[in-house]
């Protein structure tokens, strides 16, 4: 049968691991921070002050261009990797909800294609409705449902050891594609923006609805390493599920995250840290950094219980793809505008600040208002 009709004693010991951490939220709405606004906000900040700090602060927010590693490089993996630690949670409530594989299935697939297609609008131009301006795999959104979908597949397959195995197993035969694999008018062991393995593919699949940016992001042969991703932070969540003390699970995090760190920069040194193409190295890097992150904010909220410092993190997180979808549609920076510009000719340097600040917290509000009336949009 495809149903659970009781719950063992082990099920209801179970059902005490699944509720909701708050850190996990608080963590979400922090990365969310940054793409809402805080990135605005903290730039905005060397308009006024012009000083080497400010500067530096500018800077790591800002992408590298090609090889290399900036704070404003890690946002993206930390959702995926967010989204991975919140998995063991979910499957295990809807498992003790008395669903089986089949409708796990059902709603992985759902989910997934929900997610392409959101992605498709918020960066694509789907809604455009021009077929010269479509990009078809091109988008946050998207790298988490191909990550999603490979690792829920892997998750209710396979123990936490073969998860572990299969993980790195992705991550080294990402590498030897990478480096190992000849294509066509170029030789293997080629990492170059406009000729390396992963865009060689990506054109030749997507051709012209290929992604936009400069230099480009690849998406096809790089889904492995979203997977990748997604998988470490399948494995913290497991870590948060266990019954460990809770200070145990914070040094267990710590470790696995400079281990990561450590291991990344290590393989950097054969396989470069390029997010573009999201390279072996560049996931061990990053989600060490995340799982360093999880760590620190699970210590400060559920461990220690410093919860209220938090509060507007958790506000965010609570409704973050909806958010992420509205920031991509709507220009709140125009609708905050109609409440500040006129304070330009008395601001000077400080009108970008204040207008920054104005566009989050406009958004901010409207997340506050969902969050008093329990409205939370999931998919």
């Amino acid at each position: 049968m495809d149903q659970i009709q009781t719950k063992s004693p082990e099920d209801k010991k179970q059902m005490k691991l699944v509720g909701r951490v708050m850190s996990i939220d608080a963590l979400r709405g922090f990365d969310m921070f940054f793409i809402i606004g805080g990135e605005r906000i903290f730039a905005s900040l060397h308009d006024i002050f012009d000083s080497p700090v400010t500067a530096q602060i500018r800077t790591q927010l800002t992408h590298v261009k090609w090889e290399g590693f900036r704070f404003e490089d890690l946002i993206m993996p930390l959702f995926l990797f967010i989204v991975g630690v919140v998995m063991p949670y979910s499957f295990d409530k809807r498992r003790l909800a008395g669903q089986g594989k089949i409708r796990l299935y059902l709603h992985i697939l759902k989910r997934t294609a929900i997610l392409f297609v959101l992605g498709m609008v918020a960066q694509g131009n789907l809604l455009e409705f021009d077929i010269s301006k479509l990009h078809i795999y091109s988008n946050t959104l998207q790298a988490i449902a191909a990550g999603y979908l490979i690792s829920a597949i892997i998750m209710l397959n396979l123990g936490i050891r073969w998860q572990i195995a299969v993980t790195g197993i992705l991550l080294l035969l990402f590498w030897a594609l990478m480096m190992l694999v000849p294509f066509p008018g170029r030789g293997a062991d080629v990492l170059m923006p406009d000729a390396n393995l992963a865009i060689y593919i990506d054109r030749a699949i997507f051709g012209s609805f290929i992604d936009g940016t400069d230099p480009p992001y690849t998406w096809i042969l790089s889904s492995m390493t979203f997977a990748c991703t997604v998988m470490l932070g399948v494995m913290a969540g497991h870590l948060l599920r266990s019954d460990k003390v809770g200070i145990r699970k914070v040094l267990w995090l710590l470790v696995i995250g400079a281990g990561c760190i450590v291991a990344g920069l290590v393989w950097s040194l054969f396989f470069p840290i390029i997010k573009h193409i999201w390279t072996s190295s560049f996931v061990l890097f990053s989600g060490g950094i995340c799982f360093i992150l999880l760590s620190l904010f699970y210590l400060v909220i559920d461990v220690l219980g410093f919860r209220k410092w938090a509060f507007g993190f958790v506000v965010i997180g609570m409704n973050a793809i909806t958010v992420y979808m509205a920031v991509h549609i709507v220009n709140f920076r125009n609708i905050s505008g109609v409440f500040v510009e006129g304070l330009k000719k008395y601001t000077g340097n400080w009108y970008s600040f204040i207008q920054a600040l104005a566009a989050f917290a406009t958004v901010w509000l409207i997340l506050w208002l969902m969050y008093r009336k329990k409205t939370f949009i999931k998919i």
